[in-house]
């Protein structure tokens, strides 16, 4: 598919294709009648694939294989506009500008947006400048276990500024040629939410879709039940589950210093950079997972919260409407930010 006909898939297009399926749908008729059966609506079909160096996969009941490979090309065409590390992306385009403006598509700039707004809304915690920190750091490959040289973070820091980033309408300019623009921890959930929208106007009413731990549902299980989201027990095996919440229609997003990390000479680096040292965050926190309506929220919100700590990002959540969280410290103890959210913890 075109990217021109992906670019519109917001506007125009789920009427076209509507157009096309039922009359794909009349076509087949005659092959039905004689015997073809077609996918039960009460069964699901699920979509998987590796985007943004992690797995994505998306359940949906009642859907065509054309939704889910439609679904696939979405996940393609958004990474190859927000990942920084394909040079033909429109943020790689930014990044190499040198502080020349880049024209790039709604999407991007309304991406970028949104992360100036939650580096606005953090105080600078949270900071999609913060790639030229990142990117001196490899937490892929545990082997490695090689710290930064402490000069050549002391540098990096002083090139994190969200505040650079100039946005006018689709084009985007880094007043700081040096600035680079990192959307990995915003990326997932704004995914997620278009892959939702898209579902959606395709009439789907039960699907749950997971970008790496990412969660987000559309409406409940077909059998009218919750989605039941576990909750990572941090440092334990993938998999095991420490709480969990039940959920309706709602995103749940964790970030915490389990999920990327190594240890050396017995100091634990995570993927979650201090926006002002550039080096892990250092708090009493081990995880926290965002419950919201949108996961872009969600995304941005659970790295924002870690980073704050758990006075500071309770205060914040306690101060969103239709946010909730659930923070859990280093000693084990689960913290939730209003009694309105059940947490499941298993005997």
């Amino acid at each position: 598919m075109s990217v021109r006909l992906l670019r519109e898939h917001r506007k125009d297009y789920y009427v076209k294709k509507r157009i096309r399926m039922l009359s794909a749908a009349l076509l087949s008729l005659p092959l039905l009648l004689s015997g073809c059966t077609m996918i039960p609506e009460s069964e699901a079909l699920t979509m998987n694939g590796m985007y943004f160096d992690t797995v994505v996969q998306v359940q949906a009941w009642g859907a065509t294989e054309e939704i889910m490979d439609h679904c696939k090309e979405l996940c393609e065409y958004y990474e190859g506009l927000f990942s920084a590390t394909i040079d033909s992306s429109e943020v790689s385009k930014i990044n190499q500008a040198g502080g020349e403006p880049v024209t790039v598509s709604e999407e991007t700039a309304e991406l970028i947006n949104k992360g100036v707004e939650y580096g606005r809304i953090s105080g600078g915690r949270f900071d999609i400048t913060i790639a030229p920190a990142s990117s001196l750091w490899n937490f892929t490959d545990n082997r490695t276990k090689q710290l930064p040289a402490p000069e050549e973070l002391a540098e990096a820091v002083t090139h994190i500024d969200y505040r650079c980033i100039q946005i006018n309408g689709n084009t985007i300019t880094l007043t700081d040629p040096e600035a680079q623009i990192d959307l990995g921890g915003i990326a997932k959930g704004y995914i997620a939410d278009r892959l939702k929208e898209y579902l959606i106007s395709e009439g789907i009413e039960h699907a749950l879709i997971d970008l790496g731990g990412n969660m987000l549902t559309l409406g409940g299980r077909y059998d009218g039940s919750a989605f039941r989201i576990g909750i990572q027990q941090p440092f334990a095996e993938t998999g095991t589950v420490m709480a969990a919440v039940s959920v309706f229609d709602k995103s749940v997003v964790s970030s915490g210093d389990y999920e990327r990390y190594f240890e050396k000479d017995g100091v634990i680096y995570h993927h979650i950079l201090d926006p002002d040292t550039g080096y892990p965050v250092q708090n009493d926190l081990d995880q926290v997972t965002i419950i919201s309506d949108e996961s872009v929220d969600g995304d941005a919100l659970s790295t924002t919260c870690f980073t704050l700590g758990l006075e500071e990002g309770m205060k914040l959540i306690q101060s969103m409407d239709n946010i909730e969280a659930v923070f859990v410290t280093k000693d084990g103890e689960i913290h939730t930010s209003s009694d309105e959210i059940e947490v499941d913890i298993p005997e």
